[in-house]
């Protein structure tokens, strides 16, 4: 081990070595690992001269690896990969206990939570975390054995999937707002109703212009009503009477059930993309992991 260490100078010049020649930048693999960009070249210029030999060729806008850089690059990445797999494997089973979920805001809100209870019951041994984001992220590359993605089946080349739940719509709104507004006889009715619209910034959304389309009215142009990029509070505002929403069963049937919300139209709008329950396809869950996937498929109609 002397002798490598006289060789090298530091496990971080491999590192920024092995993120520059794969970006053939040293800009890139200084935004990549939080580094300057001189400080990449740093590393890399003090890792020249311990070896005695060129890595790169310094071009205007880009950096390219000399012969015997290519050769160190083929051996350094090779290297690093099986030292990463291993930290992973080590990082899962000193996370034995612990499970993440990535889910939406709003399937977290409305469908994990209230069954919180029923899950630390069956299982207690393991701690859920729930990371919920505004934009479905690369559970693979983030290392997060499970989500729940919207999308047809089928669609996934990374992932296993299950359906957990079919995406199914109706009009909801609050009983204090059917008091005083009356409950609409009809689709077209609702278009003289104050709607409040999902403006989802990230994830493709049905809106109100599908679902009256679907209910065979021509697509109406909807050009008022009030405009909310967060579901959560959509259904907030909707409990507050503020308006009618559509409503994703999976997400309002248990409001339903509890008299928080009313339906207000008999019309339901089932689309192609159900929400399904993810895992990576190139990768074995542990056995928490596989037991929350199980426990989650086994509410599909609770």
């Amino acid at each position: 081990m002397k002798s490598l260490r006289h060789l090298l100078p530091s496990p971080s010049a491999l590192i920024a070595f092995e993120a520059a020649a794969r970006h053939a930048s040293f800009t890139r693999a200084g935004e990549e690992l939080a580094m300057s960009q001189a400080a990449v070249s740093l590393a890399v210029k003090s890792l020249e001269e311990s070896l005695g030999v060129r890595l790169f060729h310094r071009r205007h806008r880009h950096v390219e690896l000399t012969e015997a850089g290519a050769r160190f690059y083929s051996d350094v990445s090779l290297g690093l990969g099986h030292i990463r797999k291993s930290a992973e494997e080590l990082r899962a089973l000193g996370s034995e206990g612990h499970v993440t979920l990535s889910a939406s805001t709003a399937f977290a809100s409305f469908w994990m939570l209230p069954r919180l209870a029923k899950f630390r019951e069956d299982l207690p041994d393991i701690d859920l975390r729930i990371q919920t984001s505004d934009r479905d992220i690369d559970i693979v590359a983030e290392n997060i054995p499970l989500g729940i993605r919207s999308a047809p089946v089928g669609i996934f080349h990374s992932y296993e999937a299950e359906v957990l739940a079919p995406e199914r719509i109706e009009p909801v709104a609050s009983p204090s707002y059917v008091a005083r507004n009356g409950m609409p006889a009809g689709a077209e009715e609702l278009l003289g109703h104050r709607l409040i619209h999902l403006e989802e910034p990230y994830r493709p959304c049905t809106d109100w212009a599908d679902w009256f389309t679907d209910s065979g009215l021509p697509r109406p142009s909807l050009a008022s009503g009030l405009l909310i990029n967060d579901y959560v509070l959509v259904i907030q505002a909707v409990m507050e009477g503020q308006g009618v929403a559509l409503g994703w069963k999976h997400l309002t049937d248990r409001l339903i059930d509890a008299g928080l919300l009313l339906r207000v139209s008999d019309h339901v709008l089932e689309t192609e993309q159900p929400f399904q329950l993810v895992w990576p396809k190139f990768a074995t869950l542990n056995k928490p992991a596989a037991l929350v996937r199980d426990w989650l498929l086994s509410q599909k109609s609770a």
